[in-house]
């Protein structure tokens, strides 16, 4: 009755489904693993930002690297902007797509360090993104900001290449070290995306908090592949059963054809 599980087509159609049952396993676990990961970092960002503000020299110094954990605290910090040496991030985009620059000032702390300060995102002046755009100013005088921290950005982190050759007061990345070699001065690790004082007429665009990963869409993949999974021999059994039937109804219908007719 079975024999024909030894065929070339039962074989083959067998060692497919023996193989895809690990690897949909595999590709569940896999998935599992990114939910977990994505909790993670999604757990991360709302601790630090539900996390009071503090000075942030208390957070970084220069040549720091920011940590994950220190990652969107929100900082405070005392000084004056420095606007005669503020450059500009090329190929930035804000929440509607459009491509512009981010505005990057160097923020004079009371004790002469400097804070990189990411005011937020302008529209280019045109298509080619070369001559330095007109930047409102920032409040004058000694006041008092706030901001989300964050690390240097780095080619290798973001796949953001750093050009060289750019147009005067133009730079990739938003990078301390390379700052500190531009400005001469001590600038402390990481940059601060600024979300207060507000600017005055919207301009520059305010970045906004990172939203969540969506962790919950990877734990219904995983779900999805062990079904997928168990459905496999399921699948193999019923194809098998079916065979069996047209089989036996085959031979049965083959057995009563060459049976001699009654005398």
């Amino acid at each position: 009755m079975y024999r024909f599980l030894l065929s070339r087509q039962w074989v083959i159609l067998t060692l497919v489904a023996l193989l895809l049952i690990p690897t949909m396993i595999r590709l569940g676990i896999w998935q599992m693993h990114r939910y977990e990961e994505r909790s993670a970092r999604n757990q991360l960002v709302a601790d630090a930002l539900g996390a009071k503000a503090v000075p942030v020299e208390k957070l970084t110094s220069p040549g720091h690297t920011i940590t994950s954990k220190q990652r969107y605290r929100t900082v405070t910090a005392e000084g004056r902007f420095d606007t005669d040496r503020e450059v500009v991030v090329r190929r930035r985009v804000n929440a509607d797509e459009e491509v512009g620059f981010h505005v990057l000032t160097p923020f004079v702390l009371t004790d002469g360090k400097v804070l990189l300060v990411n005011r937020g995102w302008i529209p280019a002046d045109g298509p080619s993104q070369t001559a330095f755009p007109k930047i409102p100013a920032p409040p004058s005088g000694r006041v008092t900001v706030s901001g989300r921290l964050m690390p240097d950005e780095t080619t290798e982190a973001s796949g953001i290449k750093n050009l060289e050759g750019l147009p005067d007061r133009q730079v990739m990345l938003i990078n301390s070290e390379q700052e500190a070699r531009r400005l001469h001065a001590q600038v402390l690790g990481g940059y601060a995306v600024l979300t207060a004082p507000e600017p005055k007429g919207d301009t520059p665009e305010l970045i906004g908090k990172p939203g969540d990963e969506n962790a919950p869409l990877n734990y219904a993949y995983a779900v999805q592949w062990w079904l997928f999974a168990a459905g496999v021999p399921v699948g193999w059994w019923i194809l098998l059963r079916r065979e069996v039937r047209d089989r036996a109804n085959a031979a049965a219908a083959e057995e009563t054809q060459t049976a001699p007719a009654p005398v």
